[in-house]
């Protein structure tokens, strides 16, 4: 199937690592040029220097997303050097899990730059652009925590869903423009912030991470945990050409593991 993709220009936000890189690689490696955001310089040239190797175009921009000027600043710098961006992936690492009786102010505050602030920031720079070409696809990486909370994760639970509820209203304010805007919910994914989450999982319920991804396991009827090309398809898919008509979705790759009917 070809996806219509070769010659986007595609920013994808933390895309060094995870499910961002996993994006990364498969839009460059359906034809994209894509400009990958990270905050670490040794992770982001790693992982650029990875799809150039595999014959993709990759154009690193090092930017902190919860920060509105490295925001703003980053989508600038994409403009000058590949041109307007036509594919827009919101993403960023997860904020502290913790009960609500842990959490401060302080950790409010980090959270809503990191998940919901870095969204309409990035949001803000790229959509002009995409309304004048009357093109765009703008894809936000959420959680399943946006549909059916998870315990201990406060901070996830409640900003993705502020992010969710910002992406459809936002894909209805667009869609005569030719911009879709659909929200993507990884659930238990191999990645290195699942790993870190296992961790501080198994400190707090005094138990081994491998236990709590077991756990995990046994609550996914596939009675696996997802890998971040799988995750990365749905992207692709919704980038594309193809998926047209497609706009205000948030859907689901985890293996079965949200159990309400929609």
């Amino acid at each position: 199937m070809d996806l219509g993709l070769r010659g986007r220009v595609a920013f994808v936000a933390a895309g060094s690592k995870g499910l961002g890189r996993a994006i990364a690689e498969e839009l460059a490696a359906e034809g994209a040029r894509v400009a990958i955001c990270a905050r670490g310089r040794d992770a982001l040239d790693a992982a650029c220097d990875h799809i150039r190797r595999a014959g993709g175009h990759a154009h690193p921009v090092l930017a902190d997303v919860s920060l509105a000027e490295d925001a703003e600043r980053a989508i600038g710098e994409v403009r000058e050097a590949l041109g307007p961006i036509d594919i827009l992936v919101t993403n960023s690492g997860g904020p502290r899990s913790g009960l609500f009786e842990t959490l401060s102010p302080a950790d409010w505050d980090a959270a809503a730059r990191l998940l919901l602030t870095s969204v309409v920031t990035l949001t803000r720079a790229a959509l002009p652009d995409m309304r004048a070409r009357r093109w765009g696809r703008i894809l936000t990486v959420t959680s399943i925590a946006a549909k059916q909370p998870v315990h201990g994760l406060m901070l996830s639970n409640s900003l993705r869903s502020a992010v969710t509820a910002f992406a459809r209203t936002l894909a209805n304010e667009v869609a005569a423009d030719g911009v879709t805007v659909n929200n993507l919910l990884p659930g238990y994914t191999r990645t290195e912030r699942v790993v870190d989450l296992s961790d501080q999982m198994a400190v707090a319920r005094g138990t081994s991470a491998k236990a709590v991804v077991e756990q995990w396991e046994a609550e996914i009827p596939m009675r696996r945990i997802g890998e971040p090309r799988e995750f990365a398809a749905l992207a692709a898919f919704l980038a594309s050409a193809r998926a047209s008509y497609i706009t205000g979705q948030s859907i689901a790759v985890d293996g079965g593991w949200i159990r309400s009917l929609l």
